[in-house]
């Protein structure tokens, strides 16, 4: 089973490390470069994000750019923050049980968890040296990621893709145990440490026939999510409602949100949904991680919003936004990437 396993994860692009993907694509990144003047031209991209989101961004931060009816109720806890305060923060906003956990700076999902009481709470934050949100859960049950951008001179947006997210989940056919049905499925063997994690004793016993276990109820490609494209089911209606919202979000012109939506003939509408976060400049055009895409689509995708990113940079520096130095840039990435490092320990990610 390891055998197809690690033969399947080398035919499906879509399983290839960042940098596998990524490298062909360096003579791009150094065209998009000479556009813009610039090697770190993500600078530019959102000028009231920290390193406009390609590094070290606080989600924290970010959350206060975004109208308040649009997210989810958030608190933010300091990793010196002593248990009791929590306690006490969460009753004040009020933000109940279940909630959602995150760290302040993170990536791909990693370490976000849901926590269904106190006890949990507390584990998680002495299992955390680091700064986290805690978010009250949105109970829609459907994900999706837009991307969005704006051209500093131009007084409307556009999307540029939307993704569905179908988070990873098993359903029984009354003889195989839990464990039996994750290692049948690619896509779910391959979070099987993170599984067996979350699902302790449960991943022995035999799943009753159609019963639909969610493993990971998160819509993160790194945690086992698959990404359907959907770009097709963009309407004016929508394009206009989540340009609204972005414009309002003081500096920010490149990057994608992740929606948690009640279902999509609302979402069409521009109704009924949440923005869970937004990402900036490191953020992917994540509908090209649809199964039915080829290497090639996704790197069409990629030079394409690079350039729109390199364009929006240049345009930004033009009316005064600075440029980063090199070694601050590189510094950033560097401790970003130790970051994602320590996260995905702790995540049980490979």
């Amino acid at each position: 089973m390891k055998l197809k396993h690690r033969i399947h994860k080398i035919a499906h692009w879509e399983y290839w490390s960042t940098f596998t993907i990524y490298l062909p694509l360096f003579p791009v990144w150094l065209y998009c470069a000479w556009k813009a003047r610039t090697l770190l031209f993500f600078h530019g991209a959102n000028p009231s994000i920290k390193y406009g989101g390609m590094a070290m961004e606080s989600k924290k931060e970010i959350y206060d750019l975004i109208p308040e009816n649009w997210i989810p109720k958030t608190l933010f806890v300091s990793s010196q923050t002593q248990f009791q305060e929590i306690l006490s923060e969460l009753k004040s906003h009020p933000i109940n049980f279940p909630i959602i956990a995150k760290p302040n700076i993170g990536l791909k999902g990693l370490g976000v968890v849901q926590i269904e009481d106190v006890d949990e709470l507390e584990h998680y934050q002495n299992n955390s040296d680091y700064d986290f949100l805690i978010q009250e859960k949105i109970n829609f049950l459907h994900e999706v990621g837009i991307f969005y951008h704006r051209f500093p001179d131009e007084k409307s947006g556009k999307i540029t893709g939307i993704v569905k997210k179908e988070f990873l989940s098993v359903k029984g056919n009354g003889k195989k145990t839990l464990k039996q049905l994750v290692m049948e499925n690619p896509r779910s063997a391959f979070q099987i440490k993170a599984i067996e994690q979350k699902m302790g004793n449960e991943m022995q016993k035999i799943v009753p026939e159609n019963e639909e276990i969610t493993l990971i109820p998160f819509g993160s490609h790194t945690r086992g999510a698959k990404f359907i494209d959907i770009s097709t089911e963009v309407t004016e209606k929508l394009e206009q409602k989540i340009d609204e919202i972005c414009t309002r979000v003081n500096g920010f012109y490149f990057g994608r949100l992740d929606v948690m939506f009640e279902n999509l003939e609302l979402l069409q509408k521009g109704e009924n949904f949440k923005i869970i976060e937004i990402n900036g400049a490191k953020s992917e055009p994540t509908h090209m991680y649809d199964p039915k895409h080829s290497l090639f689509f996704a790197w069409k995708e990629i030079t394409r919003h690079w350039r729109i990113m390199a364009e929006i940079s240049r345009k930004n520096h033009e009316t005064g936004f600075p440029y980063l130095k090199m070694k601050e840039g590189f510094l950033a990435l560097k401790n970003n990437l130790a970051i994602e490092k320590r996260l995905r320990k702790i995540s049980s990610v490979d």
